[in-house]
């Protein structure tokens, strides 16, 4: 019998341990937390991209709408003239809420790109998004981008291209559009909004 009592008593540990509760709320958070974290911060980042896209939508419209009845020139020696840095400075404004233009973003774009040019017809406007190959996620050509809008009854077009940067890896992948130069994956969201129009005869 004797030998029995130790086999008894590790049972009954044994039994005691397999029932215990304490602490098991705490393992399930430790497990769980970081799965969580990355979704509510994916679901964050795919939030302000998408509020960013509108952001600069809602600013082409507000900008084109200024050139379009006058309020903003090119060239014209008037008072409402501005430079191509002055009116990205401007875009910038619009955009201000969420802090997506740095110091030296008026005079150096690294992330936000305007293209605002006069033509002759509609039919001569550009209509794909000008890219450096035909390579998926390729980046972004610039190097045709204007400032060159025309007075009053011309046919303008602007364009306006933000790089927003993708940082979740659960995310990148179906929302990052642009590959930069120099980076073997994508890992941007390329932001695109066009407005086209014929200004008003505001002289």
């Amino acid at each position: 019998m004797l030998g029995d009592k130790p086999l008894k008593m590790a049972r009954c540990a044994l039994g005691r341990i397999a029932r215990a509760t304490d602490g098991a709320a705490a393992i399930e958070f430790a497990i769980l937390i970081l799965p969580f974290t990355i979704l509510v911060f994916a679901i964050f980042e795919t939030f302000t991209a998408f509020a960013g896209e509108q952001l600069v939508s809602n600013a082409v419209n507000t900008m084109s709408r200024k050139i379009r009845t006058g309020e903003i020139t090119f060239g014209q020696g008037k008072s409402t003239d501005l430079t191509e840095a002055e009116f990205r400075q401007a875009f910038c404004e619009e955009i201000s809420i969420f802090h997506m233009c740095d110091d030296n973003e008026a005079t150096q774009p690294s992330k936000l790109y305007v293209d605002l040019r006069q033509f002759a017809s509609y039919s001569d406007m550009p209509l794909e998004v000008p890219k450096v190959s035909t390579e998926a996620y390729s980046d972004l050509d610039t190097t045709d981008f204007a400032f060159s809008p025309g007075g009053a009854d011309s046919k303008n077009m602007l364009r306006a291209y933000y790089r927003w940067g993708v940082i979740t890896d659960l995310v990148r992948p179906y929302v990052a559009n642009l590959r930069p130069s120099g980076e073997t994956i994508p890992t941007q969201f390329l932001i695109v909004a066009t407005a086209v129009f014929e200004n008003e005869d505001y002289e």
